[in-house]
């Protein structure tokens, strides 16, 4: 089979389509023949040697695919199956964060950029019916780290309001179309117009721009939403000083990530004075994700998808994810 290999960190180019041997399916593993495969912030990571991972490697976490093999003792997945991968590996038992074993796909495991992948059997899942192979492939990390960030994390309730930073992202775009079937408010930030305008065909409430409004968009924030919202939704770290400042009493920022750094100074009399929590998270768990693909299958939204790829183009893909142009996921066509 062909699969995209990386050997050492580096640019897109050290992203090579190569000839690997076809894999084959341990006790309780299946092979999945992909579709698709989407990319992450993850992978630029990853493939720049921010995240360290054993290499070789097939980087990617998003997937789907049908069934291609199944490995002794699985049960309740068959050969033909239509199927989305659960990237979270090895969550364990515990819903308030993962256990010990914890990994995401794509990283030390070998991940989706790929034409077959083998997998445990119980990462995955019937793909949703009403979503084509690229709208279900760009789902599974971004989809779910929405989903535990919303509802998980910041138990948001109908009538708030959610603010989420830097709208263009997977993880972005997901919490405005899971917001706003919960019932929420929503306002986002870009420092690009096109986003904004982009974000409010989707049914975002309020826009704005943080490159016009400066250091005091979390006022910008407060004007056009009357007041502070109850969730900020931040995965750029460096903006957490900000999105405290742009919460209601008693609102909850939810961090994820930090693209814009790893190392965050905020002042604390904001976070204390205001009642404001500061929740961390990451990924999510497999009932999470049961809880995620029930909601696709029961609301309308579909992801959005900024373009599509051949799995020989990964390096392509990539150049475009890190220089932030995207808007929605970025999608490799496997097969």
């Amino acid at each position: 089979m062909k699969a995209i290999r990386m050997s050492e960190p580096g640019g897109p180019e050290v992203l090579v389509l190569e000839e690997v041997p076809d894999p084959q399916p341990g006790a309780g593993e299946v092979v999945v023949a992909l579709r698709a495969a989407a990319l992450n912030r993850r992978d630029v990571f990853v493939r720049k040697g921010v995240a360290k991972v054993p290499l070789p490697l097939t980087p990617g976490s998003d997937g789907a695919g049908i069934v291609h093999a199944v490995g002794d003792g699985v049960t309740g997945v068959a050969e033909g199956d239509e199927v989305i991968i659960l990237p979270s590996l090895a969550w364990g038992d515990d819903q308030r964060a993962p256990g010990p074993g914890f990994r995401i796909l794509g990283g030390p495991d070998q991940g989706t950029y790929a034409e077959q992948i083998v997998i445990p059997a119980a990462n995955v899942y019937p793909k949703p019916g009403r979503l084509s192979w690229h709208e279900a492939a760009a789902l599974p990390l971004a989809g779910l780290t929405a989903w535990r960030a919303l509802f998980s994390r910041a138990r948001v309730q109908p009538g708030e309001t959610v603010l989420v930073i830097g709208i263009g992202g997977g993880v972005a775009t997901f919490a405005l179309h899971l917001a706003k079937a919960a019932g929420c408010k929503v306002v986002v930030t870009s420092s690009s117009d096109d986003k904004l305008a982009k974000a409010a065909a989707l049914g975002a409430d309020a826009g704005v721009n943080y490159a016009t409004a400066g250091d005091d968009w979390p006022a910008a924030v407060k004007e056009a939403n009357g007041g502070g919202v109850d969730v900020v939704i931040d995965s750029v770290g460096s903006t957490w000083a900000g999105s405290v400042d742009s919460c209601a009493p008693g609102g909850r920022v939810v961090v994820f990530g930090g693209t814009g750094g790893a190392k965050v100074e905020m002042m604390v009399r904001p976070v204390t004075l205001g009642q404001v929590g500061v929740l961390g998270t990451t990924m999510g768990s497999p009932a999470e994700f049961a809880q995620l693909l029930a909601a696709v299958d029961a609301q309308s939204w579909v992801p959005v998808i900024d373009s599509v790829r051949p799995l020989a183009d990964a390096a392509a893909a990539h150049e475009r994810e890190e220089a932030g142009l995207h808007f929605g996921k970025l999608v490799l066509e496997c097969s």
